[in-house]
């Protein structure tokens, strides 16, 4: 399950984070990590600040947008040191770790790490399905790349380990059966759903191209909200195949 977890820096400006980060991920048993449009890739300094985890910084993935980072998951979780205009649903910490093993079984799943001088875009963290901010101390809460990394690492690490021993135990299995499980949609087919959503609203003229304001915004923040399966997911693109439909007629 842990092979599932992917941790996304995007945009990093200093190599020598990138490698303390793949440190922080290898000691918690992650391995996957995806380098969105490094200012600086990865290099000797790197290296020796990733000590013995050099081998998650030669199997990273680099790629140009986080898009290309998130596309086949199913779970994507941001953090978010600050609150933004438009709120969006938040975990806990712990929460988190426990939604990326419960969800970590079924598809990959993500968390998102942003520059270290300003964060995560408002457009990137709409991308997220939820955000995640680490309770740390108001007077003095900066905490670097490596160490929000290291502490978000940790909380998947010990829900794994609980899952393993309630399951050797035999007092709950981590693994849920197909008919019981809820398949969430990929970050791929939740966008073209906002795609097609998008141009059906255009269509009946609810959103107008040259005054859009927040709606899609909005309308992202209500879906992440409810979380539609995959079926649910269906349902709603032929609800919107039937209003494109009728706005053809009109």
């Amino acid at each position: 399950m842990l092979d599932n977890v992917r941790i996304v820096l995007v945009n990093t400006s200093d190599c020598r984070n990138i490698g303390s980060a793949a440190r922080a991920m290898k000691t918690m048993g992650l391995t996957n990590l995806y380098l969105v449009d490094p200012i600086e890739m990865p290099n000797g300094q790197a290296q020796a600040l990733a000590a013995g985890a050099t081998d998650v910084l030669a199997n990273a993935k680099v790629v140009n947008t986080l898009e290309e980072a998130i596309s086949d998951c199913g779970l994507v979780v941001g953090t978010s040191a600050r609150s933004r205009t438009l709120p969006w649903p938040m975990l806990e910490p712990r929460e988190c770790g426990a939604k990326m093993t419960e969800e970590g079984h079924n598809y990959p799943v993500a968390l998102v790490f942003g520059r270290e001088s300003s964060g995560l875009t408002n457009d990137e963290l709409q991308l997220c399905h939820y955000h995640v901010c680490i309770p740390a101390n108001p007077e003095y809460s900066s905490l670097n790349l490596a160490m929000a990394v290291q502490t978000l690492s940790y909380e998947v690490r010990m829900n794994y380990l609980e899952q393993q021993s309630a399951q050797y135990a035999n007092k709950a299995t981590p693994e849920t059966s197909d008919d019981d499980a809820e398949q969430y949609p990929l970050v791929d087919e939740t966008e073209r759903f906002y795609e097609h959503f998008e141009a059906a609203m255009k269509k009946t003229g609810f959103i107008q191209p040259k005054h859009p304001g927040m709606i899609m915004s909005k309308v992202r923040r209500l879906f992440n909200r409810a979380r539609p399966d995959g079926k649910e997911l269906k349902m709603l693109r032929g609800i919107l195949a039937s209003i494109d439909k009728v706005a053809e007629k009109n």
